[in-house]
């Protein structure tokens, strides 16, 4: 019986460096199409930010914040569109790719053969997927500066807050793959990313909502991650912040564990 644990603090280099691998491979292998997957991820967000956020906002007016601060209705949805790219990104490499190479091309089956671990597998394909996501979220905050939606440093800081959900989202994504068992399975994992999309506080604020819904609204990862990235870009929330980046590392850490455990059940096995 195989026994999966973290690296140890000694091997952390030598893992950093085989995760490392994993990302290259990746990025060797889809060099010649990555600016066609650069401009499908980034195109759809904003769409939505130019349709609804810009074209709807004309009638809906201005929103006021937590703060009593009033912000356009496309600055309320921008970044929540932000969010949901990270999301998005994360979730569609970490779940169909990720799936398909260690279901049916079997890629991972010869990657063990080598001193890579299943854990170290995981967090390289994590590190490929925020390399590719972190790309769309880049592009989408240079056009909220260019609509003078938030301001160049609120960007700066809320780029690393979207890494921060790809993560997350990415490590969920794994885990949730690893569970399972063929396409089919998938189009429940769309229907759940669809209905956070749509209640998350993307459109409307959570207060919104019925109170029974509210609360439930608020625990949703995708709902943290949007008043995170909220709060950063439009400088508004204080430090309540903090909050939802541990909730979100809390979620990685969960997602990483689980997806290193049954992939080194189902490549061991």
């Amino acid at each position: 019986m195989i026994t999966l644990v973290l690296p140890r603090l000694v091997d952390v280099s030598s893992a950093s460096r085989r995760s490392a691998s994993v990302v290259g491979r990746n990025v060797a292998a889809l060099k010649p199409v990555y600016w066609l997957l650069l401009l499908s991820g980034f195109v759809e967000p904003l769409l939505y930010l130019l349709s609804i956020g810009v074209g709807v906002g004309a009638l809906i007016g201005d929103l006021p914040l937590p703060d009593g601060r009033l912000v356009s209705y496309a600055g309320f949805v921008a970044p929540a569109m932000l969010a949901s790219s990270a999301m998005t990104g994360a979730i569609s490499e970490t779940t169909f790719n990720f799936f398909g190479k260690m279901k049916y091309m079997k890629l991972y089956d010869g990657v063990i053969a080598t001193p890579v671990r299943p854990f170290e597998i995981a967090l390289g394909e994590l590190g490929w997927a925020m390399l590719r996501g972190s790309s769309y979220s880049a592009a989408f905050l240079v056009v909220m500066v260019a609509l003078d939606l938030t301001t160049v440093t609120r960007a700066l800081t809320a780029l690393p807050a979207a890494m921060l959900v790809g993560f997350a989202f990415g490590g969920i994504g794994m885990a949730v793959s690893t569970l399972m068992r063929s396409w089919q399975d998938f189009d429940l994992l769309g229907s759940a990313q669809f209905t956070l999309f749509l209640f998350s506080g993307t459109f409307v604020p959570a207060q919104a909502y019925p109170t029974l819904l509210h609360w439930l609204v608020e625990i949703t990862p995708l709902y943290r991650s949007v008043h995170l990235i909220r709060g950063l870009a439009l400088g508004s929330g204080g430090w309540v912040w903090l909050l939802d980046v541990l909730y979100l590392l809390a979620w990685l850490a969960v997602g990483l564990v689980v997806a290193s455990r049954r992939m080194g059940r189902l490549l061991y096995q």
